[in-house]
């Protein structure tokens, strides 16, 4: 797990060096998504970024696509494109928008960004995987202030109630969302007990314990062979940035050049690093 949480450590300070840069994106969701996405990129997922495109890879979806400093960072890392085209992000012209594009970016499987669309087309996925055998895992990952959208759940229940196979979703429950905490604009909660009510197989995890994220999710690909899994991960909005986390401030806040120093510090302090982080300087 040492090389995962490495890594992990990387595209944080990859999200936050993203966003100094452009001076625009959204951070909090994207820092506590970190490490959900390096275990499904880097150990769980059968992907290849040699090979994108190939039939029986893998499919992942971005339902809260506004998060994509985190999404970005990951598939850079993984090498589907040069870490340096982080510094084009959200640029006209650049294939890194502020929302992911299937026609632009490498490793993206489908454009999302209209939040509650995502798991619709991840059951689409599913059902079309089914239909030919070709023997991939659709995951999808939603936010929970993205469950107050009804079509989350007219999906749920659809997929619950067919035993579509090969599909897990991930809850990112940070808690938090644009305006204020998710329990006082519209309480999701208790999240198990309803997609378990929807028919599906619910685990849970921390969604910042790397050891425990890649088991439960490993778990939730075999278990999805049998119907769809839901993995609700407990995570910290803007986790890893002390003065970013568990507030709405930083939904979709750029660093200054001061915040900027102190969050790629602190993050190196909280890893145990000395050496400076790439985007040191700008």
């Amino acid at each position: 797990m040492a090389e995962l949480k490495d890594l992990a450590h990387e595209v944080r300070k990859l999200v936050i060096g993203t966003v100094h840069h452009a001076a625009n994106g959204h951070i909090g969701g994207s820092l506590s998504e970190t490490d959900i996405l390096t275990a499904l990129f880097f150990r769980v997922m059968d992907i290849d970024p040699a090979d994108d495109r190939k039939k029986d890879r893998d499919r992942f979806v971005l339902s809260k696509g506004h998060s994509t400093p985190g999404y970005y960072s990951v598939l850079a890392r993984r090498g589907f494109f040069p870490l340096e085209e982080l510094d084009h992000f959200d640029e006209l012209g650049s294939r890194l928008q502020g929302h992911p594009d299937m026609h632009k970016t490498p490793g993206v499987d489908i454009s999302s960004g209209s939040l509650g669309q995502g798991l619709s087309c991840a059951i689409g996925m599913a059902l079309g995987n089914k239909a030919d055998g070709t023997g991939f895992t659709s995951f999808v990952l939603i936010g929970d202030g993205e469950s107050q959208e009804g079509q989350i759940w007219e999906a749920a229940l659809y997929a619950g109630a067919l035993r579509v196979p090969s599909l897990v979703a991930i809850v990112d429950n940070n808690g938090v969302q644009l305006s204020a905490r998710t329990k006082d604009v519209v309480s999701v909660e208790p999240l198990e007990q309803k997609w378990e009510a929807f028919g599906w197989t619910v685990l849970s995890c921390d969604g910042h314990d790397m050891g425990e994220v890649v088991a439960t999710l490993e778990k939730a690909k075999a278990d999805s062979a049998n119907g769809p899994v839901a993995v609700i991960a407990r995570t910290v909005k803007g986790k890893g940035v002390s003065f970013m986390e568990s507030t709405h401030v930083w939904h979709g806040k750029a660093p200054d050049d001061g915040e900027f120093r102190s969050a790629m510090a602190e993050l190196d302090l909280k890893a145990g690093k000395t050496k400076e982080g790439a985007y040191e300087g700008r």
